[in-house]
């Protein structure tokens, strides 16, 4: 049988029918299993910050694996406590801020709202329209799209869903009755949309004076994918900051970090975790944390003269973005376009009907970036001499 074959028999298709099937891979690049190379620019949907195969990170594991891979949260571990230290750090949390690490993006803001729902009791929650903050229930119940939602309600929480950068929108709807007001900086799902500054600004004022928390979800743009550590920095100060996708390169591992308005909501026994901040997963943060601290002035830099060069590119009708989290609108269907660059050596993602989303490897040069550029431009003219024929 072939692996087609066998993912359809053994698995369940909620992914629909998987592209390739990848064995290896080292740096910007994977191979698939007939031994085409592939330049990753989605690494793994803006998860492996430092690659493949990055030495500090296999260093981290295999030392820790060697170790001590796993204690329940009975017990505390070196890496979890060094880990915790090194966000509030990184993130410049105030003294009295907290960390609760998780598994997952959807987990982190599962915790989020059950933070949100101590702070206030049977409190109602505000999200954004297209959000997306995750796929279990309670995440579920604060991402916009209504496919993702309807076979799967009534959800758990109690969501009003408001525009995105309309104050007056969210000022009419927030007021006591609501506990916690979700929002991403970025909307990474809905084809990397930024929040206006003004917007936020006023935002966090607006839940300050309700009583409300502020929950921001980097859980895409965070760990330095925008160039700066959070996309939120020198705009905001939220309550809760919610985290996962590149923080440990590939290691499954979650975060919310709490401000002191926020940190001792919870307490013993109203949450919990097996394996979230376990001493392996911890260790693979520390080890990419400290790397990517490292990468901001390249990841920024790259970024915006990376977005400068797309801009140029004939059938580019926008290019959106910080840092390395861009978004690539185009005058024609972007699923065909994916798959030829796919057939071209280049792993993207067709985020929306004419939008390419790219969210590479942090590591990434700008050789590697300008061979995306080049080959986009081949492949649109290509698809425009199609048409013409």
């Amino acid at each position: 049988m072939t692996w087609q074959e066998d993912y359809g028999r053994d698995l369940v298709g909620v992914f629909g029918r998987p592209q390739r099937e990848l064995v290896r891979g080292e740096g910007c690049y994977v191979w698939d299993q007939d031994g085409n190379r592939y330049l990753d620019l989605l690494a793994g949907i803006a998860v492996n910050a430092l690659g493949h195969a990055h030495p500090a990170l296999i260093e981290a594991v295999s030392t820790q694996v060697a170790t001590l891979a796993h204690v329940s949260n009975f017990f505390a571990s070196p890496p979890q406590l060094e880990l915790a230290a090194a966000l509030k750090k990184y993130g410049d949390f105030p003294e009295g801020s907290k960390v609760f690490f998780t598994n997952s993006g959807a987990e982190a803001n599962e915790a989020a709202i059950k933070i949100a729902l101590r702070h206030r009791p049977g409190g109602r929650l505000i999200a954004l329209e297209n959000a997306f903050h995750g796929r279990t229930l309670g995440a579920l119940s604060i991402t916009y799209k209504s496919q993702y939602r309807e076979p799967f309600e009534p959800m758990t929480g109690n969501t009003t869903f408001v525009p995105a950068n309309d104050i007056d929108a969210l000022a009419a709807e927030l007021d006591e009755t609501v506990a916690a007001v979700f929002m991403e900086v970025i909307q990474g799902e809905a084809g990397v949309r930024s929040l206006d500054p003004e917007y936020l600004t006023a935002a966090q004022q607006l839940a300050h004076d309700a009583g409300a928390l502020l929950v921001i979800d980097e859980v895409q743009t965070g760990v330095g994918r925008t160039g700066t550590w959070f996309a939120h920095e020198g705009i905001v100060e939220p309550d809760l900051v919610t985290m996962a996708k590149g923080l440990a390169g590939g290691v499954p591992i979650g975060a919310v970090i709490a401000r002191p308005s926020a940190a001792d909501a919870l307490s013993p026994g109203q949450h919990g975790t097996t394996f979230g901040g376990n001493p392996l997963a911890a260790a693979a943060a520390l080890a990419v944390t400290r790397e990517v601290h490292a990468l901001l002035p390249h990841i920024a830099e790259l970024g915006e003269s990376w977005r400068a060069d797309l801009a140029k590119v004939p059938g580019v009708l926008e290019v959106r973005g910080a840092g390395l989290l861009i978004a690539v609108d185009l005058d024609r269907d972007a699923a065909p376009v994916q798959a030829a660059l796919l057939d071209a050596g280049l792993i993207t993602n067709a985020v929306a009907s004419q939008t390419i989303r790219l969210a590479p490897p942090l590591i990434i040069t700008a050789e590697q970036a300008a061979e995306f550029t080049t080959t986009l431009r081949d492949v649109l003219e290509a698809a425009n001499e199609g048409d013409n024929s």
